[in-house]
């Protein structure tokens, strides 16, 4: 990591608010966060291991409010966080067969538009529930979606939490506050595998301490804020950031 003291403010600044805003809508932001990290790096490939252990570090430490709230759903975790670890992994080892750009492209694009439709007034009804209360989930959508973000996500070297989230809304059929804490949980899955995955290449340690040192308490914060919000506005919130980190990784791409 450079020593420049101006780099250092800057990481400690923004991954705490990176964690801040991640922590209550359920997201890790690590697409967000990367650009600050790799100035900081002693080599971009250094750099992206350290941003994905600080979004599993960021993950984890929001998760811990999400399961003492109960906003964390085992049995969906269980079905979720499985295929999202084999698909990071596999990702892993497909990198390089398609350029990066063109697939932070694709994922800006996605982010858009499930940030627009989150954010578009809708008329819908509650979700269904079954004869015992529960919410009626969609569990080869967990697993499919779950599997294939993971794949995408180690292509890119990213836990895209930001995709799983509309996954769990949409396709899944999780309401917003438990598909908050398991969106995050099954990041903190995720984030276990990338490290690991990245260890043989290198990581930056000191940039990987001190960036999980100043999320924790952003994650911690923002994580707490979230039972505070009704479920309507935690999705335009939700929606809101989508939108943010869809152009964010847009820009990536393009620059």
């Amino acid at each position: 990591m450079t020593s420049d003291p101006l780099a250092v403010i800057a990481v400690v600044t923004w991954c705490f608010a990176v964690a801040l805003a991640g922590g209550l809508v359920g997201l890790v932001l690590g697409n967000i966060r990367l650009p600050v990290i790799l100035l900081a790096a002693s080599s971009p490939s250094t750099g992206a291991g350290a941003n994905i252990g600080i979004s599993g570090v960021a993950a984890a430490a929001a998760s811990i409010v999400h399961i003492r709230a109960g906003r964390v759903n085992w049995r969906l975790f269980g079905w979720m966080a499985p295929p999202s670890m084999a698909g990071a992994v596999a990702g892993g080892f497909l990198a390089g067969l398609v350029a990066d750009d063109v697939l932070l492209a694709v994922i800006g694009v996605t982010l858009l538009y499930f940030g627009v439709d989150l954010l578009r007034p809708k008329g819908e009804g509650p979700a269904p529930r079954a004869s015992n209360g529960e919410h009626t989930l969609d569990v080869r959508a967990a697993v499919l979606t779950g599997a294939g973000i993971g794949l995408l996500g180690g292509l890119v070297g990213l836990i895209l939490g930001a995709l799983r989230m509309p996954a769990l809304l949409r396709y899944v059929g999780e309401t917003p506050h438990r598909a908050v804490g398991t969106n995050l949980t099954v990041g903190v899955c995720v984030g276990a595998a990338g490290v690991i995955g990245h260890s043989p290449e290198g990581l930056d340690w000191e940039l990987l301490a001190i960036g999980s040192a100043a999320s924790v308490p952003g994650a911690l914060i923002g994580s707490r804020l979230t039972g505070r919000l009704s479920p309507a506005a935690l999705l335009r919130v939700i929606g809101a950031v989508l939108v943010v980190a869809g152009a964010a990784t847009l820009a990536q791409a393009l620059l």
